[in-house]
């Protein structure tokens, strides 16, 4: 199929952003890979009226290290963000996750940021955000703010930002001493989504696990120190508490049987990995 006609907007500056999507609303998307958007207009899944490409605007593009955490900008490319030199050594996790993101051809053209904003439950990227722990920097033409991960992602495919809002930016939390990181996935091919996906952080207080691909959003949750039984325990509940469905990918009993096993393997090589 072709897209419905919409207008096409390449942004010269910042302002120019604001001002169109405080005016179009929810009839304007942003456009900077185009990874994820432009099949949804070919499939006219969306129909907007103006597309807003930002790829121009050199302020919302660099990759930098501000306050304790990696700060990624909308224009960032997947690729350019896995080939970061420092990227293993101040997050793991992320380095981990980077890989499983789509293929080489779509990492070299998809944005972090976008990853991030289309919030499909299956994606890595939004995993790796809200197991960390970051945040969404969000811009508009009446406001800054910045949003915390755990209150971004509202849905399936649904997010805080208002419509006239845009991301300018993702923050992950910097690897902290004493902590131990690890993810795996689980699909049909490597780099399709995941049907499961997990997450582990290990630390002196507990640890953190989030899984992604079996609730509409994904769903991080602290523990304390576990041991023996009473880290399948704590997995078997949460397997339930997800509400996993039957799909066309996997049986909901599927879907909870690899969160319990992989989660398992997970949360024991993040603990191998602590330094």
């Amino acid at each position: 199929m072709k897209p419905a006609a919409f207008d096409y907007i390449r942004a010269e500056t910042l302002a120019e952003v604001h001002a169109t999507l405080a005016a179009e609303g929810d009839q304007a998307r942003v456009i900077a890979g185009g990874q994820t958007l432009l099949p949804m207009l070919s499939m006219r899944l969306a129909r907007p009226s103006v597309v807003v490409d930002i790829m121009r605007l050199s302020e919302l593009g660099g990759i930098s290290l501000e306050r304790g955490g990696i700060r990624v900008g909308a224009r960032v490319r997947q690729a350019e963000l896995l080939a970061w030199p420092r990227l293993a050594e101040r997050q793991p996790l992320l380095a981990a996750v980077l890989p499983w993101v789509g293929h080489a051809q779509t990492r070299s053209r998809g944005t972090v940021c976008g990853s991030i904003a289309h919030a499909d439950p299956s994606a890595e990227l939004p995993l790796a955000l809200l197991a960390l722990g970051g945040t969404v920097e969000l811009s508009s033409k009446r406001r800054r703010r910045k949003v915390a991960a755990a209150d971004f992602f509202t849905g399936l495919m649904t997010t805080a930002r208002a419509d006239d809002e845009l991301i300018e930016a993702v923050c992950f939390p910097c690897r902290q001493n004493g902590h131990g990181h690890a993810f795996r996935e689980f699909g049909r091919r490597h780099g399709d989504f995941a049907i499961v996906a997990c997450a582990a952080i290990v630390h002196d207080r507990g640890l953190r696990f989030a899984v992604g691909g079996v609730a509409d959003r994904p769903v991080a949750c602290d523990y304390p120190a576990l041991e023996g039984g009473a880290v399948d325990d704590a997995l078997n509940a949460l397997a339930w508490e997800l509400d996993a469905r039957d799909d066309l990918h996997a049986s909901a009993r599927f879907r909870r049987d690899l969160v319990r096993r992989m989660g398992r393997e997970t949360i024991n090589e993040a603990r191998r990995c602590r330094v």
